[in-house]
């Protein structure tokens, strides 16, 4: 009589899965450090300098304020393709209020911020209350808003001159660059919000299972209409720090933010929690998006590498976020 005994494969199976959850939650944070360590390593002198990891902060903070609105539409389970072209809607509305039309800084800011709003509310009752879907509704906003600023400025750079408004975006406060400090000040606002309030929680609700939330009384067009108006305020504050920092109201000023927007966002996605868009997690895919560019165009890199970086980078966060949610969400069951 003989018997077989085999080995369970369990464990192993087990440490595979741990092995795995534990680079969909931490990945992100490993890559950014391997980037840094990278170009340290390459360019020390360069890369490492106190002024480069200002201008690091400087060239990020932009990026961040309107990833960051960008995140709560995306945590509320929607989509917006409009912020690129609210972004150079923004710039050139202020800087033609100043130069065209005289008004003072604060108004013409102020101008810009309500006109964003504006933009916000189409979006949010496009989505909300129509019924469109929110690429559909979103680029349709984002086309007008180009043939708008193509009216406006006559589809030619609207200039400032020098002093005043273009010392908010170029100056700094004890060193620190003003628009790091707008950076800094937005993010733990968008943070306090969306995870200290009702409002944040309804939000997180609105996206997780939207048909469990307005079962559980919540506003979900409300909450949807806001998480829109927030992106669209975001945007307009990064238009007008980007045409002050410029010295000019363009056309184009915005179309370089929407896929690094997005691939910060999902490339936060999975830091440290499940797949969910979170506000840390988005400002750490602008740094490992900044410092890919800045170290690539440190190391003398030509432009279209630093494009098809952005489009790799962009694939491997969702694919990244995908995994975390797959993983983890297996862990649970």
């Amino acid at each position: 009589m003989t018997s077989t005994v085999t080995a369970p494969a369990a464990p192993a199976a087990d440490t595979g899965r741990r092995a795995l959850a534990f680079f969909a939650s931490y990945g992100t944070l490993i890559v950014l450090a391997a980037m840094i360590i990278g170009f340290g390593v390459a360019r020390p002198v360069e890369f490492l300098s106190e002024r480069n990891l200002i201008n690091v902060l400087n060239q990020s903070a932009l990026l961040a304020i309107v990833a960051g609105g960008l995140t709560y539409v995306l945590v509320a389970g929607q989509f917006d393709l409009s912020f690129a072209n609210i972004i150079s809607f923004s710039g050139i509305l202020c800087v033609g209020l100043l130069e065209r039309s005289g008004l003072p800084i604060p108004v013409a800011i102020g101008g810009s911020l309500l006109a964003a709003i504006a933009v916000g509310i189409a979006n949010g009752v496009l989505v909300a209350y129509l019924r469109i879907h929110a690429i559909v509704a979103t680029l349709a906003t984002s086309t007008v808003l180009l043939g708008l600023n193509f009216l406006y400025s006559n589809g030619a750079p609207i200039t400032l001159g020098e002093g005043g408004f273009t010392d908010i975006a170029r100056g700094a406060l004890a060193g620190i660059p003003i628009p790091v400090i707008a950076m800094a000040a937005v993010l733990a606002i968008l943070w306090l919000v969306l995870n200290r309030t009702l409002l944040g929680h309804h939000l997180q609700a609105t996206g997780s299972n939207t048909a469990a939330a307005r079962l559980a009384g919540v506003a979900v067009g409300r909450v949807t209409l806001a998480a829109f108006v927030c992106a669209a305020v975001c945007a307009a504050i990064c238009g007008v720090l980007l045409s002050s920092r410029i010295g000019s109201g363009m056309v184009t000023a915005g179309d370089g933010f929407l896929l690094s927007a997005f691939a910060a966002a999902f490339l936060g996605a999975s830091v440290i929690r499940d797949g969910q868009f979170h506000i840390l997690g988005t400002f750490v895919g602008v740094l490992i998006v900044s410092i890919a560019g800045n170290g690539l165009a440190i190391l003398g890199a030509q432009s279209y590498v630093l494009y098809l970086v952005q489009g790799l980078v962009l694939l491997a966060a969702v694919a990244l976020s995908t995994t975390s949610r797959r993983v983890l969400g297996r862990r649970r069951t």
